[in-house]
């Protein structure tokens, strides 16, 4: 039986977008833009056109109706309509997309932010011309929990600004129990939805992505994940021993805690002690405000120098999702701050 699924998996191309399509197979996605962010709309036209292909519903939301009808052909209803909730739902049996037009004089952060909790929708999108939240030393924040942004916005007021009030809905939505708002700039919208790194802020109630140790019921999923590298070239082959090997010292990126994104064997190494990297950056927060992700990949990187089982920055940033630049600033601050000696 496992053989046979290996050979499945195997047979399928793995990518990114592949990746996050499946995760969005069959659900409904909310986007809101203000008609100032649809001056060139095509980046969004794109999206849609993957999303509708995909049999992911899409709720558009703006203040223009001019600007929804140039980009959907489907229904466009007002957001004072009556029984809001059964037209959308209507719409959607009918069509792969709804637009929603709301007061252009209005709050159009809160209109959106209420509709999309009138929805209850999984994920909304939020259209921004600044794209992602910055950190304190001016870089990405990719992924904030609902804690962290509301250390943000303590520090942070910002008054009546633009961003502030987005800030403020984005903070209440995940409050009432949105899962997860996306923010980024219309033209990094298909890097946000369909890569690892993305190209704005995800904010979730928890963490997005969660760096484990792997367990028993996590072997199959990650048995699968091997077989697909070997496939694709992007593994060396293991005897059934090795791979046995891998998964009992083996580290798990996990998507909105449940779906195995990519892993990694950090196998023990006594001169080095490489299997204590992780534990020992977490130690000394060298992991607060950095993709998980980043960070596992630059320790999966310096272990396969330590062990002379070398890989390329390049191979583990296409193995993990990241860039390679992610990978060379988290080896970087990892060799340095935990006095790790890497000969190159």
């Amino acid at each position: 039986m496992t053989a046979n699924r290996n050979e499945a998996q195997a047979a399928t191309p793995f990518s990114e977008k592949g990746f996050y399509l499946g995760e969005f197979r069959g659900r409904t996605l909310a986007v809101t833009a203000s008609a100032s962010e649809l001056g060139s709309p095509e980046p969004l036209r794109e999206v849609l056109a993957e999303l509708g292909a995909n049999a992911t519903r899409v709720v558009l939301i703006s203040n223009s109706r001019d600007a929804l009808a140039g980009l959907i052909d489907a229904p466009v209803v007002p957001a004072d309509a009556p029984r809001l909730e059964g037209v959308v739902w209507h719409g959607l049996r009918k069509a792969s997309f709804v637009g929603v037009c709301v007061d252009p004089g209005g709050d159009f952060a809160r209109h959106s932010a209420q509709i999309a909790l009138r929805l209850g929708v999984t994920k909304l999108v939020w259209i921004d011309r600044d794209g992602a939240v910055l950190g304190d030393d001016g870089r990405r924040l990719s992924f904030v929990d609902l804690g962290e942004l509301r250390k943000i916005r303590s520090a942070n007021p910002g008054g009546a600004s633009r961003r502030a009030v987005i800030l403020r809905e984005v903070e209440s939505l995940l409050g009432a129990g949105i899962p997860a708002v996306n923010l980024c700039s219309l033209e990094g919208l298909a890097d946000e939805l369909f890569t690892y790194a993305g190209s704005g802020t995800l904010f979730s109630r928890e963490r997005y992505v969660e760096v484990r140790r792997l367990g028993i019921d996590d072997f199959d999923a990650a048995d699968d994940l091997i077989a697909r590298g070997v496939a694709e070239g992007y593994l060396a082959p293991r005897s059934p021993e090795a791979v046995e090997r891998v998964l009992a010292n083996g580290f798990g990126a996990f998507v909105e805690g449940r779906h195995l994104a990519g892993i990694g064997a950090l196998l023990h190494w006594e001169q080095a002690k490489a299997a204590e990297i992780l534990k020992d950056a977490a130690k000394k927060e060298l992991t607060s405000g950095r993709g998980p992700t980043g960070v596992a990949a630059a320790a999966i990187y310096i272990s396969s120098i330590l062990c002379n089982e070398r890989r390329t920055q390049r191979e583990v940033a296409d193995i993990a999702g990241v860039t390679e630049v992610t990978i060379r600033n988290r080896y970087k601050e990892l060799t340095e701050k935990l006095g790790i000696e890497v000969q190159l």
